[in-house]
């Protein structure tokens, strides 16, 4: 039996990506694929594809006839189609922020939106599966994390979980691929903008991703955690890198913090720990739905750096949401994924 399946926002980036990925997926049947701009037409128009896919708007989208649906619509778009998902009795996998905090007052003052299914958050799961798999097996609604926030909490839950992020404080720098910017063209995302250079955007305490970040990284140290935030977009289609600066206990050196990063993640399938000598680099996870980890000294005692690597359209959007839907459905987590 397969797991049928609809994906809302089918010619965004990450759309489209899941559309790939439920394609080939062993266990999963692609039932419709939506598109406001591009309904009546074919997924082959916006992108090239051999295996065509029609596109529908979304009101006609078929809920009675699937299991599980995928919201790849930007914030504050994606309320509406959520709720009448879920009133339909549709499992939902959601890839926009307007689930992922539980105070709709938080959401509403980072992304300066009225939420308008504040009824849904309290059944929501943050869908870092790491983190939060046994809640998500049960759950009817994920909020699948954003692409910076699962790559900087993947990398710091095994200080945070053993209260090793000393003053609560970490400082990161994130690069990611122009493809994390969305499909919709922009000024700043243009070829002749992006290429040959290096922007940063939205630094200090101001990214409505750091609310993410922040949320995780405090529940898991049992006491605030404070992130200081320098995103940047650089000239790659896709790819993510993120730099960490922490501060621990003197005796954790970079080899006792990697022994600690091998054992939390042992079980875990889709994190790689690296071993001394070798970094974490965009290439390693480009195009997997991999997370890959490196640890390093910072040269004094008590300070360190690690470094995680993830594809922002796999582990950081589509990936993770077939991923959260394997776990949901109780399959095997890695079906359909490029390990």
């Amino acid at each position: 039996m397969k797991i049928r399946a609809g994906v809302f926002g089918a010619t965004g980036y990450a759309g489209y990506e899941l559309v790939q990925l439920l394609r080939r997926h062993p266990s999963a049947e692609l039932v419709f694929a939506t598109s406001e701009q591009s309904a009546g037409g074919w997924l082959s128009d916006s992108y090239p594809c051999l295996d065509d896919v029609a596109l529908v708007r979304a009101d006609e989208a078929p809920l009675g006839e699937v299991e599980c649906a995928f919201c790849s619509l930007p914030h504050g778009a994606s309320m509406a189609t959520v709720r009448r998902a879920r009133e339909a009795g549709v499992r939902v996998v959601d890839l926009s922020a307007d689930f992922r905090l539980p105070d709709a007052a938080v959401y509403e003052r980072w992304y300066k939106t009225a939420h308008e299914a504040p009824q849904l958050l309290a059944e929501a799961v943050y869908g870092l599966p790491e983190l939060h798999r046994e809640a998500i097996r049960g759950a009817q609604l994920v909020a699948n994390p954003g692409c910076y926030p699962t790559s900087v909490i993947l990398g710091c839950y095994p200080l945070a979980a053993q209260g090793l992020l000393e003053g609560g404080h970490v400082i990161v720098d994130s690069k990611s691929g122009v493809s994390g910017a969305g499909r919709s063209p922009s000024p700043t995302t243009h070829f002749c903008q992006v290429n040959e250079s290096l922007a940063p955007y939205n630094v200090g305490h101001v990214h409505r991703h750091i609310p993410e970040m922040e949320q995780e990284l405090s529940r898991l140290a049992g006491q605030p955690v404070r992130v200081t935030f320098a995103p940047h977009l650089v000239p790659v289609t896709r790819g993510m890198l993120s730099t960490l600066y922490v501060r621990v206990p003197p005796q954790h050196d970079a080899a006792a913090l990697r022994r600690l990063y091998q054992e939390t993640y042992a079980g875990e399938p889709l994190v790689h720990v690296l071993p001394e000598g070798t970094m974490a680099t965009m290439s390693w996870a480009t195009g997997t739905e991999r997370c890959v980890i490196s640890l390093h000294d910072a040269g004094v005692p008590g300070e360190a750096i690690v470094v995680s690597a993830i594809d922002n359209l796999g582990k950081g959007a589509a990936g993770q949401a077939l991923q959260n839907m394997n776990v949901m459905f109780g399959l095997d987590e890695t079906a359909g994924l490029r390990l």
